[in-house]
């Protein structure tokens, strides 16, 4: 692929892409419109309501597994508890590294345009994700769930190399699974309402973001250096590896009186949940399988994240 620079006109196999400067500045205005306060916009003393779900139960990990079948409708709402403390931990995570991407991005970029002002915008709206998803947890009483130690040190390496493209193609697959989940249920009557409330305020801020990176990262995969293309395949492939394990918590599955070595195994098993992760993840790689990202031994990656069929 041919490195262009940024007076020419760049296109890809999507087309023409927008001015970076116009899409920020649309993203700008947008943020201006609708953007939270979760602290005042969302009722956190309301108590929880008696039966209600914490996650729809079609996108519980154990979901029509035979453990799942064994367990008591009490239990099960239990799990969706435990696993939605589970998924709001595992966003912590993950935006405390995007917002260091976001740094990284805009360190020797002019602070005067729009490109860099809704950087930093989104990086006003990660923080207050991140509250939000911490105050969820504290309210629910469940414990935090960090990621393993393992995954913890192998983030801290990734948010030290990556390059840009990479950190765009890694933005998008930690938004993009999980916000595919939060439009199932924030409309979910059967969900709690504080919940449904949290993932609505993600939804709208979030669609901001993936607009941002998917914009960022086709102008990356044009103009980067060919061995710069080539490394993003390789880590954004190895980051969905670590993506698809880190997404479940085995202690979950302890703190409801499960078994996690059975439990984990039921899950691997699961066509269900296969097809749950390889749903929410097809947005997405088919947009990077069309700009060039899933290719040769990347891909192979993808495939063996069980992200792509």
């Amino acid at each position: 692929m041919t490195t262009v620079t940024e007076a020419e006109v760049l296109r890809d196999a999507l087309g023409l892409l927008k001015d970076r400067e116009q899409v920020a500045e649309r993203l700008l205005d947008s943020s201006a419109k609708h953007s939270f306060d979760p602290d005042k916009e969302l009722d956190w003393d309301a108590p929880f309501e008696e039966g209600k779900w914490f996650w729809p139960p079609e996108l519980v990990s154990l979901y029509d597994t035979p453990l799942w079948r064994r367990m008591s409708e009490e239990q099960r709402i239990a799990l969706s508890q435990h696993e939605a403390a589970a998924l709001a931990s595992l966003g912590i995570w993950f935006e405390l590294i995007l917002m260091q991407l976001l740094v990284r991005h805009v360190y020797d970029k002019a602070a005067t345009s729009a490109h860099v002002r809704y950087a930093l915008t989104e990086i006003e709206d990660e923080c207050r994700h991140s509250k939000m998803f911490a105050r969820l947890i504290t309210r629910g009483g469940t414990p935090y769930y960090p990621v393993s130690r393992t995954h913890l040190n192998l983030g801290r390496l990734f948010k030290t190399i990556s390059t840009t493209p990479g950190s765009f193609t890694a933005t998008l697959l930690g938004e993009e699974i999980l916000d595919w989940m939060q439009r199932l249920t924030f409309p979910d009557e059967r969900v709690q309402t504080l919940v449904r409330g949290v993932t609505r305020i993600h939804v709208v801020e979030e669609a901001r973001h993936v607009r941002y990176a998917r914009e960022e990262l086709r102008r990356q995969m044009v103009t980067a250096p060919r061995w710069s293309q080539e490394f993003t395949r390789i880590t954004s492939g190895e980051f969905a590896r670590v993506f698809s394990v880190a997404f479940i918590n085995p202690e979950v599955y302890t703190n409801v009186g499960l078994d996690k070595r059975e439990a984990m195994a039921q899950v691997k098993a699961s066509g269900h949940r296969r097809e749950v992760m390889q749903t929410g993840a097809g947005r997405l790689t088919d947009f990077l399988d069309d700009i060039g990202v899933l290719r040769g031994a990347g891909r192979r990656l993808w495939k063996s994240s069980g992200l792509l069929a």
